[in-house]
């Protein structure tokens, strides 16, 4: 009843949830969802407007777009997802185990944040090469600090206190703490940051894609697609709109999906 309770009671969390949990979704079932193999060329097809063949019509290589934008789904938010997750313990470990762990994990972050970001990513993908993985490690080293920071700051507020400290006195391993004690206490507030920064993510992996550092043909990346697309711009428009509505649709969703669920975790931020 109580989760009944907090859905109703917040309808554009569930709006937003429902939006977000069809995102992942179409990503998990892409092939049943696809109508054609995207990465089929027809050459006698190239270029097709859309229409009751191609819902989306098709690319320079007669590729159905529209299957092209469902694998798209799953391309671009498992890279994200995989940075999320990637960078979401490091600020935890950092905190918790505290000394020249700590030390070293906070030195490195103080000069990353010297650099800009963005010149940076583009940087390290320059130097480890074109591939979706490479990408998200280039990304990944811009956007660790934040979490760090943040997950460290929230783990020393609880790491002495006296229910921890009684769990070290009555034997209770690394490994126990830091799942009953430390990633719950915050959980909220990285999964609330981690939600809000999933478009501003996406968006700079299809940034990486879109200047050729990002992924590489024939992966239906969305970045990709809008790179390859671009030469069409004026005589086929749809190889780069549908891409780009379909980064605005995910970008939209998310960031709205985590202001929400900041204002159902905090209500104090409501207004």
């Amino acid at each position: 009843m109580k989760k009944q309770n907090i859905f109703l009671k917040n309808k554009k969390f569930t709006v937003y949830l429902i939006l977000a949990f069809g995102i992942i979704l179409t990503a998990v079932f892409a092939p049943q969802i696809a109508p054609h193999d995207p990465g089929e060329a027809i050459l006698t097809e190239a270029l097709q407007a859309p229409g009751d063949g191609h819902l989306f019509g098709t690319d320079k290589l007669g590729r159905d777009l529209f299957s092209r934008v469902i694998y798209g789904t799953r391309a671009s938010l498992l890279a994200t997802f995989a940075l999320v997750g990637s960078i979401f313990l490091i600020g935890i470990l950092a905190g918790y185990f505290g000394g020249w762990l700590d030390a070293v994990i906070m030195r490195i972050a103080d000069m990353m944040v010297a650099f800009p970001g963005m010149v940076l990513a583009l940087a390290v993908a320059g130097i480890l090469g074109p591939s979706i993985t490479n990408a998200v490690i280039a990304v990944g080293l811009v956007s660790w600090p934040k979490y760090a920071r943040m997950a460290r700051s929230l783990v020393l507020k609880i790491k002495y206190e006296d229910y921890v400290a009684a769990a070290k006195v009555t034997g209770s391993k690394t490994r126990h703490i830091l799942a009953r004690y430390m990633i719950p206490s915050v959980l909220p507030t990285l999964v609330i940051t981690a939600s809000t920064d999933i478009g501003g993510m996406m968006l700079e992996l299809a940034g990486l894609s879109f200047l050729g550092f990002g992924a590489r043909p024939p992966i239906p990346e969305w970045g990709l697609m809008l790179s390859e697309g671009r030469s069409y711009m004026q005589n086929a428009p749809w190889v780069m709109i549908f891409p780009g509505l379909a980064i605005l649709l995910v970008v939209v969703v998310f960031n709205l999906l985590g202001d929400s669920l900041r204002d159902v975790l905090d209500p104090k931020e409501e207004g």
